[in-house]
Formats: structure tokens, sequence, C-alpha cells
């Protein structure tokens, strides 16, 4: 299952950019695909072949919802500018002011979330 926002993943920004420009950049509409059963939109031709060439490796973690909430054991939505790349993986967060506490236990927060994903689409 992958949260979705405004009709698609991440709310329309390009998981591809977050790895290529180290910012959040909106898709666009012409560059849109489904993976997952969700909407997934970028900002150039490029990044959308680069995401169907290897999706696992740019979607976000725990479906895009919030890898602090999934750490906790819950799920919350994730808004695109609250994101951080830890050992080579996509994670967005809820808020900025969240993720900031996120990133000091990195390490610690993907171990507990990793071990309550995906029971916590149960949940």
């Amino acid at each position: 299952m992958v949260y979705s926002a405004e009709g698609a993943a991440i709310s329309g920004y390009d998981p591809v950019a977050y790895f290529t420009v180290g910012r959040a950049v909106r898709g666009k509409l012409e560059y849109t695909i489904v993976w997952k059963r969700a909407v997934w939109r970028f900002s150039s031709s490029e990044n959308q072949a680069k995401f169907e060439a290897n999706p696992r490796a740019y979607a976000p973690q725990y479906g895009g919802y919030c890898a602090y909430s999934v750490a906790r054991g819950v799920l919350s939505p994730t808004k695109p500018d609250a994101w951080v790349i830890h050992d080579g993986r996509l994670y967005l967060i809820h808020s900025t002011g969240v993720r900031d506490v996120w990133s000091q236990g990195a390490a610690g927060n993907v171990a507990l979330a990793n071990g309550n994903w995906p029971s916590v689409l149960r949940d």
C-alpha cells in the first residue's frame, strides 16, 4: 500500500529528484506512471525512466507513510519537504521538526520501523 495525497504518491513530487538534485521537486502530469496501484509523477522523462528501471531504489520506504510514525507502530501522512536519505533509501516524515528528531537516531528508527512494517498497515 502506498500513501498518496493530492491524487499521487508523495503528493505528486518526483521521488528520483530527492536523489539527483537533493530537494523536493513537483512532478509533471506528462511524466506519470502507475506502480503499486499509485500514481507517480516525475519532473522529467529521464527521472521517469530511472524510476521505471528500478522503482525500489527510488520509492520512499514504508509506502511513503511517515517513517517516524511507522517506527512507533502507527501510520501518518507525510509532507514532501520533510525527507531524509539514509543509507541510500528515501524516508518521508510528517514534519520538518520531527524529521530532525528522527534523523538524530536514524539507524534505530529504521530498525524499529522495519519491525513494524508492514503489519502496521493492518492495525
